[in-house]
C-alpha cells in the first residue's frame, strides 16, 4: 500500500490507530498531528495516580519516542491543524504549512467543557484534561489547603479521593440533586456520596455556583443562594465537550461529536473520525451515542484500521470504563440510560456490590463496586442479550 494516512490527535484513539495499521502490514505514510507538546499518552491516570505522584510525563507515554520512528510513523507535537481541506484533500497547518491525504481521521478528542461564571480567568482555578493542566495544578497545590471542586462527576470524584489522601479540606459543589447523577442510578450515587463524606469532604449538592472571586487570584466561591467559601484553588470539572470544530468548518456533519457509520466513516469517504469526538451508531442501544473511555478509543481505532487495510468491520461496542477512588473500584459496563429496572446484587453496606440495569428483558449495563467477577460476567451478558435489538436509523 501506497496510500498517505494523517491523523488529527495524538491521543490514545491516534497511537492505536498507527499500531494497528503497522501491525496489518499498511505500508505507506503515516503522520499524526497533536496540539499538545508530547507524545501520545494515556489520559485516566492525570485525575489519580499522576496527579498525586511526582512523576514525570513520560511515565504516561503509550511508547517513547524512538518507538513511533522506528515503526515509520511521524508525531508531529506542539503542531495545530487550522484546516481540512477537503476539495484538495489536506490539511492546513497553523503556521502555513500542509499535509496531503488520501485517508484522514479525525482523532481530536475532547475538551473541559466551560463554566460560565465571573472569575474564571483567576489564578488559581484549573480544569483537568492534559498533562499539561496537571503540572500547572501540581505547582498550585504547594500553597493550597482549602480545595473546592465544581462538578460532582467521575473526575471531581477521583481528584477529591487525592485531595483527601493529602490531608487537604475538599468541598465538592454539584448543580444536580445527586452526584454522578448523569451515569449511573441514585443507590450507586448515595454509595460514592457517603463515602466521600466518611473521609471527610465536605458534598453539597443541588448547590450552584454563582461566581469565583479574588483580586489577581482566587480566594473564595460564592453560591447562588448567596454563601461564601473560602478557597485557595478550585477545580472545574463539569464534563467535556467534544473537539470538533475543525469538522464543522469542514462541512462535515456533527452533533455534540462528528457523526460517523458503523465504519467509523464520515459524510467523506476519505475521511473517519476515532474515539471520544464522535457520536456513532450503537445497534444495540437504539441510537448514536458519543463514548469517552479508553475501551472506545482503542477499540473504535482498530475498526478504522481494518477499514483502511481492507476488510472492514462493523463496530458496535459493550463500552465499558472505571473509576478509582480511595480503595474502591467501580467497573461499569454497558450504557444505563433509559433503564426500566436496577437490581442490586451482593452486600451494598459491606462494600461489594453490582447494580444490574434492565430494559425489559434485557441487560443493558451493570455497575460493580469493588466485585470484578460481577463486571466481567455482565459484560458477557450484555453482550448477549443487546446483540443487534434495535437499529438506530436516523438516532
Amino acid at each position: 500500500m501506497g496510500d498517505r494516512v494523517v491523523i488529527i490527535g495524538a491521543g490514545q484513539a491516534a497511537a492505536q490507530l498507527a499500531l494497528s495499521l503497522r501491525q496489518g502490514k499498511f505500508s505507506g505514510s503515516i503522520c499524526v498531528f497533536g496540539d499538545e507538546p508530547h507524545q501520545p499518552y494515556q489520559r485516566p491516570p492525570l485525575s489519580k495516580k499522576f496527579l498525586s505522584e511526582s512523576a514525570a510525563p513520560e511515565s504516561l507515554f503509550l511508547r517513547p519516542a524512538n518507538y513511533w520512528r522506528e515503526q515509520g510513523v511521524d508525531i508531529g507535537v506542539g503542531i495545530r491543524v487550522e484546516r481540512v481541506d477537503r476539495s484538495r484533500q489536506r490539511v492546513v497547518l497553523a503556521d502555513g504549512g500542509e499535509a496531503e491525504f488520501d485517508h484522514l481521521i479525525l482523532a481530536t478528542g475532547t475538551r473541559a467543557r466551560e463554566l460560565r461564571v465571573p472569575g474564571m480567568a483567576l489564578k488559581g482555578v484549573f480544569s483537568l484534561r492534559r498533562i499539561d493542566d496537571v503540572l500547572r495544578l501540581r505547582v498550585a497545590l504547594d500553597d493550597a489547603r482549602r480545595i473546592v471542586i465544581v462538578g460532582g462527576g467521575y473526575i471531581g470524584l477521583e481528584v477529591a479521593a487525592v485531595m483527601r489522601a493529602a490531608a487537604r479540606d475538599v468541598v465538592i459543589l454539584e448543580a444536580e440533586d445527586r452526584v454522578l447523577k448523569r451515569v449511573t442510578s441514585p443507590v450507586v450515587a448515595d454509595y460514592f456520596d457517603a463515602l466521600h463524606r466518611r473521609r471527610g469532604v465536605d458534598v453539597r449538592t443541588g448547590t450552584g455556583l454563582a461566581a469565583i472571586e479574588g483580586e489577581a487570584r482566587v480566594t473564595a466561591v460564592r453560591l447562588a443562594d448567596g454563601a461564601r467559601l473560602p478557597a485557595d484553588l478550585v477545580l472545574v470539572a463539569v464534563g467535556a465537550r467534544a473537539n470538533d470544530e475543525l469538522a464543522t468548518a469542514a462541512g462535515l456533519e456533527c452533533a455534540d461529536g462528528i457523526v460517523v457509520d458503523a465504519f467509523a466513516k464520515t459524510i467523506d469517504p476519505t475521511i473517519f473520525a476515532v474515539g471520544d469526538c464522535t457520536r456513532l451508531p450503537s445497534r444495540r442501544y437504539g441510537r448514536r451515542v458519543r463514548l469517552e473511555c479508553v475501551q472506545n478509543a482503542i477499540d473504535h481505532a482498530k475498526a478504522v484500521a481494518a477499514s483502511i487495510l481492507g476488510h472492514p468491520e462493523s463496530y458496535d461496542p459493550v463500552p465499558w470504563f472505571w473509576s478509582d477512588q480511595y480503595d474502591v473500584k467501580l467497573q461499569m459496563a454497558g450504557l444505563g440510560e433509559g433503564y426500566a429496572e436496577a437490581l442490586v446484587v451482593g452486600d451494598a453496606p459491606a462494600g461489594k456490590f453490582s447494580v444490574e440495569y434492565r430494559s425489559g428483558d434485557r441487560l443493558i449495563a451493570v455497575d460493580a463496586i469493588n466485585d470484578g467477577r460481577a463486571y466481567m460476567s455482565g459484560r458477557r451478558r450484555i453482550a448477549q442479550e443487546t446483540e443487534a435489538i434495535v437499529s438506530p436509523g436516523n438516532a
